[in-house]
């Protein structure tokens, strides 16, 4: 996160955390918390400190090594300003289709991987019924409950879409992490509580997901009037 690039920018050597007792980094780095409006922790704050103390520096704390630091912490900013960019372009540009307001309303949906779904996906309606959709995905039924995986599944998985797998399992993670009251967490949910593996639940969720995302949309679309 940001948080560690700022930390960086200012520890950037590990003598800059082991030279200092550990009551005086804990004193410093709270203080750096508090001006770079981050929220401080004591636990954290000692294991930085711990692990500080098992390093072996490979590069002295000199000015040239401060200044390849630096350099590297400019790019890294660079290139994360250049990505926020990107999210904030595609957004407004998925914000032009009918279908956004639908999308953005369901649970592990944001601004960043809302667009993406809508640009993997495309126009749902090209879609027959749900069971091409998940499909289309990679994600249809076909994995057993010990995990392993049926001729049916393979094929579908090695000609589904991965980047579309990929965003629909971030989705998924945002879920598990956020545990929403939604009809697709709960089934996630109670599918991880029988036991089932990772991918197998993962897999059921995103497949419940595109279900309902399928349903939505189509529904939606078809209520809007027709464009002259």
């Amino acid at each position: 996160s940001q948080k560690w690039v700022d930390f960086i920018d200012t520890y950037w050597h590990v003598d800059c955390v082991r030279k200092m007792s550990l009551s005086a980094f804990t004193d410093h780095y709270q203080k750096w918390c508090s001006r770079r409006k981050y929220n401080f922790s004591k636990s954290k704050a000692e294991e930085i400190y711990g692990k500080a103390k098992e390093l072996i520096p490979v590069l002295p704390k000199d000015n040239f090594t401060k200044r390849i630091i630096k350099q590297a912490i400019e790019q890294l900013n660079a290139a994360s300003q250049t990505v926020e960019q990107l999210r904030s372009l595609m957004n407004e540009t998925a914000s032009r289709l009918p279908e956004y307001p639908i999308v953005m309303a369901m649970k592990g949906v944001g601004p960043s991987l809302g667009p993406q779904l809508m640009a993997e996906i495309g126009d749902v309606t090209r879609f027959t019924h749900k069971g091409a959709i998940t499909a289309f995905a990679g994600v249809d039924p076909g994995v057993n409950d010990s995990g392993d995986y049926s001729q049916k599944s393979v094929h579908a998985s090695k000609h589904g879409s991965p980047v579309l797998r990929k965003t629909l399992f971030q989705i998924m993670d945002v879920l598990i992490k956020t545990k929403p009251d939604d009809a697709v967490y709960l089934f996630m949910d109670k599918k991880r509580s029988e036991g089932k593996p990772y991918y197998v639940y993962m897999t059921a969720g995103a497949n419940k997901f595109l279900r309902i995302y399928y349903g939505r949309v189509k529904e939606y679309l078809s209520s809007l009037p027709e464009s002259e």
